[in-house]
Parts: structure tokens; sequence; C-alpha cells
């Protein structure tokens, strides 16, 4: 039986072609009877390329292949499987990359180190890389420019809904585009990214701006995002420039005054188009129903006001206690307590839905829980922390935790 989508769920927006990309999906029976789960996006000749990978100390063989491939800063085809995470399996993972790059490279005409490959799925499973190669040539026949919704849903493992976005920016006169996808619903708590995530622009960028301008922006994005605490072993995201766009030369210089004006729009738009789709990945946290923005103030430095919010955002009683709408804030002081950061609880304050429910160590006098109550009905839910100690501050973005996350990964692998 299908996963009903969730009601957290935003519609594709239109996506229009970009130049230098054509993409496609299809099925290679990998894993999934009946629906796509092998997906291709080929690029220009001489596109360049910036990469961020998960921080879990045990990851798939494709991550391992992109950071080495990443060294090289050019990119020509990009092959993704779903259904299967290549995680733990040893030379045989490491075949089964290589014997993709090297089929898709003859396809592409270019060095296999220039395809790059992600995997998404079971952990621990063999991936029978024999179907995947056997029906590259046929997709690649197939690609398109129009492929973009095809390629969204290709990537998808537990997703409930395709996850897109799109922005364009202005680089001197010249107009450019950026559009992305991604995926992930679960084992998200990112310490680099989602769980896979593919940008593409048409400007002509270096690499080396592309590398220092994602990680900022992966950083203040996907970073501050989790489901459920669980970093994944495949995260990835890509950043792939096909220079196909006309606008002023980028200075060579990195982190030059006039590289960084030049780029200035370009990245803001980057970095919207990044917690666009980061939110989409917790709008699609497996069972989630509602949306939780959390906002810390006042702490001692933002690195510890970023370490206070994801602490609270990962606390299954301050999730569960969201998916029971129920306004017990004292979860909340606990999981700030708990953040190992400093903290003072008589000078901590917190808010839920604009409306303060603590303050200076107990409750606000005349405090009246029922409009929080009547906010925490809805689908999107924003607590606010003042830690009362300085001037550092941090946003972070979760869901709730429902039966339906049990269900869902209870029965994964069957």
């Amino acid at each position: 039986m299908a996963t009903p989508v969730s009601p957290l769920a935003v519609a594709l927006p239109e996506l229009p072609p970009l130049a230098g990309v054509r993409l496609g999906s299809t099925a290679a029976g990998i894993r999934y009877q009946g629906r796509t789960d092998l997906v291709m996006m080929e690029v220009a000749a001489g596109s360049t390329v910036a990469g961020v990978f998960t921080a879990n100390k045990c990851p798939g063989a494709p991550v391992d292949w992109c950071r080495a491939s990443l060294k090289g800063g050019r990119a020509r085809m990009v092959v993704v499987n779903a259904g299967n995470a290549n995680v733990f399996t040893g030379k045989a993972g490491r075949d089964a990359c290589a014997a993709t790059a090297a089929a898709a490279a003859k396809l592409g005409d270019c060095q296999p180190r220039q395809v790059f490959v992600a995997s998404t799925g079971v952990i621990g499973e063999v991936l029978p890389h024999e179907k995947l190669v056997a029906a590259l040539p046929r997709l690649h026949e197939t690609l398109t420019e129009d492929g973009w919704e095809a390629a969204a849903r290709g990537i998808m493992t537990t997703d409930t809904f395709p996850k897109a976005a799109t922005r364009t920016a202005q680089i001197g006169d010249g107009t450019v585009r950026i559009t992305g996808i991604a995926k992930g619903s679960g084992m998200i708590a990112p310490d680099m990214a989602t769980m896979l995530c593919f940008i593409f622009t048409d400007a002509k960028i270096p690499a080396d701006a592309l590398q220092t301008m994602l990680k900022k922006g992966v950083d203040a994005s996907f970073n501050c995002t989790t489901v459920d605490s669980d970093t994944s072993t495949s995260d990835t995201v890509l950043l792939i420039a096909t220079g196909q766009a006309k606008h002023p030369r980028i200075p060579s210089a990195d982190g030059s005054a006039a590289r960084g004006r030049m780029l200035a729009d370009f990245s803001r738009a980057l970095n919207d188009l990044l917690l666009d789709l980061a939110l989409k990945v917790v709008r699609d946290g497996e069972g989630a129903q509602k949306l939780v923005r959390i906002d810390v103030t006042g702490a001692k430095t933002p690195r510890s006001a970023k370490k206070i919010a994801m602490a609270v955002a990962n606390s299954p009683l301050v999730k569960t206690a969201i998916a029971g709408e129920d306004a017990n804030w004292g979860r909340i002081v606990m999981a700030v307590g708990k953040s190992g950061e400093p903290a003072d609880r008589d000078r901590l304050s917190v808010g839920v839905g604009g409306v303060w429910m603590a303050k200076d160590g107990g409750v606000v006098p005349g405090y009246d829980e029922a409009p929080v109550v009547a906010h925490m009905r809805g689908k999107e839910v924003e607590i606010a922390i003042d830690i009362g100690l300085g001037r550092g501050k941090a946003t972070a973005w979760t869901c709730d935790l429902t039966h339906g996350y049990i269900d869902i990964n209870g029965s994964y692998r069957s």
C-alpha cells in the first residue's frame, strides 16, 4: 500500500529548461517494482562542480567516489539509484561505482571521474549494478531538458512527494537560473546536507567559488534541519555550473572583494533555494504532521545558539509533545539544559506561537495557555527561546514525531 502524501506537502513549481542540462529516469528493477528508480543527469562539457557530503564515519561507496571525483572540479554526468544505498558493501560497492561511472562515461564521452554517482535506500545489501548498467544506454537516449519532475520522482525512497525548486539571479547584467531537486524523508539529521540534493545553474562559475558558496549555504539550511537525529551514510549535495548563460566573467581570485560583489545576488538566490529544498525535506519527514521552527536568541555565541536549537529540534519529548499538541514548555527547558551549552535557568524565556510562556525561571504571571494550544493545532509551529546571556542567535527546523514514523521504519526492509 502506498504511503499517504504528507499533509505538509508542497507542489512542484514550474521547472523550465536550464541550458546545458538534460535528465530523465527509468525503472531498472534495482529494488522497487512498478516505479522509476534510476536517474541520469547529463551536463554540458566543461561544467564545473562543487559538493558537500555526509560527516557520518561509515559513508557509502558513492560518497567516497564523489569525494575523489570532486578534486577534478569538472562534471559531465550524474547517475543516481534509489532503493539500495550501496553502503557497507566493501569491494562490491566500490566495483559498482566504478562500473557505473565507466558505463556512463562511455555514453557521455568523458572520463569516469567526471561521472558522479549517488545511491539511496537500504544499507548493507550489495547493489545489483549489472541491472543499473544495463539500463543506462536506453535511459541516455531518452534524456530531455524537461525531465526535472521525472528525475525528482526517480530519486525518492520513503518520500511522499517530489521536491524541487528554482530561482533566478543576476551576475552583472546577465540573468542566470538555478534549479535543484532533492530527496529525503527519514534518517535526516544532516551534518552537511540532506540525503541527496542536486543543483544546477547555467552560470559560468569556477569550481572553487561554487564550493565556497555551497558550503556556506548548506550550513545555513540543510545543516539546520532534522527529522530524527540520524545522520545518513549517503548525504550528498552537488552544485554544477554548465556555463551556458551569458554574463560578465567571474574574477579568478577566490575570496576577492570583486568576486564577492559579482556573485552576491547568485549567493543570495542559492541560499534561498537551499533553504526551500531543506524545508521540503522536513515537511516530508516520515510520519510528520507539523513543521516546527525553533528560534534561539540571547546565547553566548551563534554556535552555542545553533547547538541549543538543534538539541530542542532533536528531542523526542519535545517532538511528541508537538505531535500531541501539548503546550508542555518544561520539555523545551529540558532540551535547552541538556544541550551542554551555557544557559541560566533564571534568565531563560520560552514562547510558542508568539506567546511567552515562561520567563526568569518560571511561568509568566497570568499566562493563558489557550492561544498556545490553538497555535499548536496548526500545521506549522513556532518556538522562541531567549537564553538571556549574549547576542548569539540561530534557527533550526524539525517536524513532530508521530506513530507514523514507527510504522514506516518498522517495516522499511519488508
